[in-house]
Formats: structure tokens, C-alpha cells, sequence
């Protein structure tokens, strides 16, 4: 390893079946005001809505909710968040669902007691608050985004078609997350791939980078084998508990900020998905299927012995008598074989980009240096074309 860093991780996590338990036991180190964010209502229909709310009575907690948080957050239901926070003087924010609601309820802690414009001034701008901070808890309904153990959260403006991402520090990570693989049984398959696509790229835009022999490569290669032997599982059982606990564990391991100790990350295919799902809405972790072949052979010669590595040491290929170029190819047709199985979107056509967004999207891409090519605008262009071809 030849990155010098630091690593905490602030982060409690309560796992298994009885982890709710644990929620009364979190609260006494709050306040009596709580707001409960959540998304379109399946909580309520699963009854993990009804769960929390006795919790919450029983511990005497004021309770302001905020429901209606969206797949893709917007800077509008940001602002409304803000105003239900700042006027209830909320102690704690306790998010109930996917990394949408965490990531929101992360915006809203910051942002409720800005003084400006949050979106300027923490998406934008990307400073570091300097404001009171609201606590965040978070109790899991959806794996994807590692968002229960990150400081990470995106917000999308859709009158300036951007999607933008702050990853904050330590102080804006929940407090608390409560992680029941059950509650994720009930997510529709589309959503449950979706989540489980968006786990196996935030390892990829890690892996992919560097040339170093780095501790956190190995970690990532078994990461990854890990969310493959489970997702092919809970895609034909998705009550499968050793398989949901496991890509549930998977998630937040992907993206807790551990792989990247040490060592250059990427992540321009989750640019790319994001400047798409500002035109669309689609689902976020669709977006990353659509354009990560594509990206990735894009950038493969650039690095041929990575590419290989991923062949031989995730795929099981044997790459014996194969030139590094054979072997990096064979590794990412087994990731496409992979991707179809478990089903995900592998065209941006399907997801609502059309030929007349290539240049907005393009021009909404942040171009990163971290990986093994800096992508031109052009480069990006290309890239949707593919996509839009697969």
C-alpha cells in the first residue's frame, strides 16, 4: 500500500433479526423531538412503520413526520425537509428505508440550520458545514448504497439538471443504524437488482484504480464474490436470509469508506449515472448497469493488468496461456453474463435517455482523475452511444 490516511468510522450498527430491539436503548441519548423520514408509505404496509412509531411512543419521543421521500431526493423536498426540522427544533432525525431516505435525512441535518442556501453551498460549492448539525439515525429497508454507514448524500436539482453527491465527514455519518435483513424482503425485484448492481460498482469504482499492490484489492475481490454468489440466490429466493444478510452486510462494507484507504478510486461511472438520472429519474443503481461495460472497456487498456486480475481472481477464469488483454476481456464478458442474469438494465435506451440528451448529459458529468483514463466529453458521448446500442 503506498497511501498514506487516517480511518474512523463513528458509525454504530445493530445486525439481525432482533436489531430493532436496539432502537429504544439509541434514543435515550437524544432528545424528546424526533423527525421520522421515510419514502412512499411501504413501510406502513409492511409494518416496520408501526414498529417504530410504538418504540418511539414508548420512549416518549414527540414525533414530526416527513414522509414522501423519493427514489431521487430533489432540492425541493430538501428545503421542505429543512423547514419541518428547523421549526419543530428537532433533537434526532430518524430515517426508515433505502439509501434515498438516509442520504436525504443526511442532507436535511446539515442543511436545516444553514444560514444560505444549502444546495450552493454544500453541492455546489462543497464546503464542510459550519452549522449546527441534527444527529441521524437510520434503521434499513433497502440495501444499495451503503448510505447507513457513510457521510455521503446526493440530492438532485432538476431545474439545473444536476445530480450532485457530497460525501461529508464524520459528523454528518449516522449515529446509529439498525440493519434487519428482513425488512429488505419486501423490496420489488427491480429495486432489490437495482441495489444489489449499485453494491457491486461502488466496489468497482475502488478496484478499478491503481497500480500498487493494496490490502484493499483483496478485500474488494472478495466483496464481490460475495455479491455474486448472493445476488444469483436472492434473485430466485428473495427470502433467502443467508443471502439477503449477506448482500446487506456486503452494502455497507462496499462503501463505509474502508476500500478506499490507501489508494486512487474512480467513480466516474457513478457520474455518469448520476448526470443521467438528472435527465430521467431513473433508478439510480440502473443507471450504473447501463454504462459500466462500456465505461470499463473504455478504459481497459489503460489498465490491462487490473482487468485481468478481475478475470482470474473474481470470475475464476483460468487465464492461463491468455495475453492480459484476452483475460480482461473474459473477465468483463463474465460480468456481462452476470448482469443478464440477474437483470439488470444493460441499455441507457431503457432508462429514457435518447440521442438529444448525449450533450447534457456529457456537460453534467463531473470528470474525475482518479482512475485509469480522464474521460473527455467526448469520451462520455461515446460511452452513451454504447450504451444506448448494448
Amino acid at each position: 500500500m503506498l497511501g498514506n490516511f487516517s480511518y474512523s468510522n463513528p458509525t454504530k450498527l445493530y445486525f439481525g433479526d432482533d436489531a430493532l430491539l436496539f432502537l429504544k436503548d439509541e434514543l435515550k441519548n437524544y432528545g424528546s423531538r424526533v423527525m421520522l423520514t421515510y419514502g412512499g408509505g411501504s413501510i406502513k404496509r409492511n409494518g416496520i412503520y408501526d414498529e417504530v412509531i410504538r418504540i418511539l411512543k414508548e420512549a416518549g419521543k414527540e414525533v414530526f413526520e416527513d414522509p414522501g421521500v423519493m427514489s431521487n431526493p430533489t432540492v425541493q423536498k430538501l428545503y421542505k425537509g429543512c423547514k419541518i426540522a428547523r421549526e419543530n427544533d428537532v433533537d434526532l432525525i430518524l430515517a426508515v428505508g433505502g439509501g434515498s431516505t438516509i442520504d436525504y435525512a443526511k442532507g436535511v441535518s446539515v442543511s436545516a440550520w444553514c444560514d444560505e442556501d444549502p444546495w450552493d453551498k454544500y453541492y455546489l460549492r462543497m464546503e464542510e458545514p459550519d452549522n449546527r448539525i441534527i444527529p441521524v439515525g437510520s434503521v434499513l429497508t433497502m440495501v444499495g448504497t451503503g448510505s447507513e454507514m457513510n457521510g455521503g448524500s446526493v440530492i438532485t436539482n432538476h431545474e439545473q439538471k444536476l445530480k450532485i453527491g457530497h460525501v461529508f465527514g464524520d459528523n454528518v455519518m449516522p449515529k446509529f443504524s439498525i440493519l434487519n435483513p428482513k425488512y429488505t424482503y419486501t423490496v420489488p425485484k427491480y429495486q432489490m437488482v437495482a441495489g444489489i448492481y449499485d453494491i457491486f460498482n461502488h466496489i468497482c469504482e475502488q478496484y478499478f484504480s491503481g497500480e500498487d499492490d493494496n490490502t484493499t484489492d483483496y478485500l474488494a475481490e472478495g466483496l464481490m464474490k460475495s455479491v455474486i454468489h448472493a445476488s444469483k440466490i436472492a434473485v430466485k429466493n428473495p427470502e433467502d436470509y443467508e443471502a439477503r444478510s449477506n448482500l446487506m452486510w456486503d452494502a455497507t462494507w462496499a462503501l463505509n469508506t474502508l476500500l478506499k484507504k490507501g489508494k486512487a478510486t474512480d467513480w466516474e461511472v457513478h457520474m455518469i449515472g448520476q448526470a443521467i438520472g438528472a435527465y430521467t429519474d431513473a433508478t439510480h443503481g440502473m443507471t450504473l448497469a447501463a454504462v459500466s461495460l462500456p465505461y470499463y472497456r473504455h478504459i481497459m487498456p489503460y489498465g490491462l493488468a487490473k482487468f485481468a486480475r478481475f478475470a482470474k481472481n473474481v470470475w475464476g477464469i483460468n487465464t492461463d496461456g491468455m495475453s492480459d488483454e484476452e483475460a480482461a476481456n473474459a473477465g468483463l464478458d463474465a460480468m456481462e453474463a452476470w448482469m443478464k442474469e440477474i437483470g439488470v438494465v444493460l441499455n441507457a435506451k431503457e432508462l429514457g435517455v435518447t440521442e438529444d440528451m448525449y450533450e447534457g448529459i456529457a456537460n453534467a458529468t463531473f470528470l474525475l482523475d482518479g482512475g485509469y483514463k480522464v474521460l473527455t466529453k467526448d469520451d462520455v458521448i461515446d460511452i452513451l452511444k454504447e450504451s444506448c446500442k448494448a
